[in-house]
């Protein structure tokens, strides 16, 4: 399997992630993928034809690593690695089709029509729901092949040297022998691990998408208080008397002069009443 295109594909992801999701993609590819291309492939290798029983019965050897090799390791990790990848592709291809609607939606209605979305990628709507979805079903997987995996071995993820074996057609019971022991017993801890890893990594990042929409959905969002241009009501109102003033022969203009001052000696001290209301 070409691993390298599968990485290139899943790579874009990376921006549609969360801190979290980038944190599970790298542990998926460095010490998941990365180990097992390099390594784990090469210790499962020869795990049937390095299968000796001290018998030379014809089919006593195949049989006897059947029972205790019902499923290879390898085929069930590679297996677990594309189920657990490909739900990533689907938060891919959900972004791909929200940019080609809004490109339609742009060719029908002018460079100047009202977008559909404010952010084809941002996590809104269906996208929301499609990322949510792919996380549970990631840590289900991982779930359920760590499940599988322990119902096979029975929880005895050790490798012993010598196992023995009366299964039919052998003619009694015989020792078999497991090459490479103690390199299966610590790749099948670390493997193990790992999907552990990425299950807490899945459930966080559920817990958290999901309480911050809550957060978002029950938090009432704070408005500030406009300033209103009128004289607040707890102010005093500061008005100056207006007297008679005598009408002599001088000019008007000393009449009009002199309520323009009261006019603007009220006006500041409705604005020094205003600043002070506000202190």
């Amino acid at each position: 399997m070409n691993w390298a295109s599968l990485q290139g594909i899943l790579s874009g992801v990376n921006k549609y992630s969360t801190a979290l999701g980038r944190i599970w993609l790298s542990v998926v590819f460095i010490f998941r993928v990365l180990v097992y291309v390099v390594a784990a492939e090469e210790v499962w290798d020869d795990e049937q034809k390095d299968f000796v029983c001290n018998t030379r019965q014809p089919g006593c050897t195949n049989v006897c690593f059947d029972e205790f090799f019902p499923v290879s390791h390898v085929r069930l990790w590679a297996l677990q690695l594309i189920l657990v990848t490909c739900p990533s592709l689907l938060v891919v291809m959900h972004v791909a089709y929200r940019e080609e609607r809004e490109r339609r939606h742009r060719l029908k209605h002018g460079p100047h029509a009202p977008s559909l979305y404010d952010n084809p990628s941002k996590k809104r709507g269906g996208l929301w729901w499609t990322y949510l979805l792919s996380l549970i079903f990631k840590a289900s997987v991982d779930a359920g092949f760590l499940y599988v995996f322990h119902r096979l071995y029975e929880g005895h993820y050790d490798m012993p040297r010598v196992v023995a074996c009366s299964e039919t057609p052998c003619p009694h019971t015989v020792d078999c022998f497991i090459s490479r022991p103690t390199e299966k017993k610590v790749f099948t801890y670390f493997m193990v691990a790992t999907a552990v890893i990425c299950i807490l990594l899945n459930l966080s990042e559920v817990v958290y998408l999901v309480g911050k929409r809550c957060l978002e959905t029950l938090r009432p969002r704070r408005k500030r208080p406009r300033r209103q241009g009128h004289l607040p009501d707890t102010c005093p109102p500061y008005v100056l008397s207006q007297g008679k003033h005598p009408h002599n022969g001088s000019s008007v203009l000393m009449t009009a002069t002199v309520d323009t001052a009261h006019l603007m000696a009220n006006h500041l001290l409705r604005c020094l009443c205003q600043d002070l209301s506000n202190l």
